[in-house]
């Protein structure tokens, strides 16, 4: 994904849907928990002011609900911005093992389902 996409376009890999989870990470020393503006399969946004360099690699953790444990999550920081009127991150997911990515994306698919219901969900997942 192209570093100067813009965080609007409809051109991605997977659609992304408006969900809000709690989301965990470290910078330096420090730790943070923000939650994401929406979600797809291949990443999501986070809602921030404490932004990461472009390119910068991270482990977080996701909370999904009715889960009891989060997703501990790698990612890359794709597009940030720490004002504007939608000051945050775009973050593309990145996979070592893909057993991690299917039951991820089994997730998501159910979030979107349960957020959005099975028509808009299915629509949107057949897109992406």
């Amino acid at each position: 994904m192209p570093e100067n996409r813009d965080a609007g376009s409809d051109h991605r890999e997977h659609a992304r849907a408006p969900i809000e989870l709690r989301v965990d990470y470290k910078k330096l020393n420090s730790f943070f928990a923000d939650y994401t503006k929406n979600i797809s399969k291949g990443g999501t946004f986070i809602k921030t002011k404490k932004t990461l360099p472009i390119g910068t690699r991270f482990l977080f953790r996701l909370t999904i609900p009715n889960r009891e444990v989060p997703f501990e999550l790698n990612g890359d920081v794709v597009h940030a911005s720490p004002s504007g009127d939608e000051p945050g991150m775009g973050i593309r997911f990145v996979w070592i093992a893909d057993e991690d990515r299917a039951a991820f994306e089994a997730a998501v698919e159910k979030l979107m389902s349960d957020s959005l219901g099975p028509v808009v969900a299915g629509k949107l997942l057949r897109k992406g």
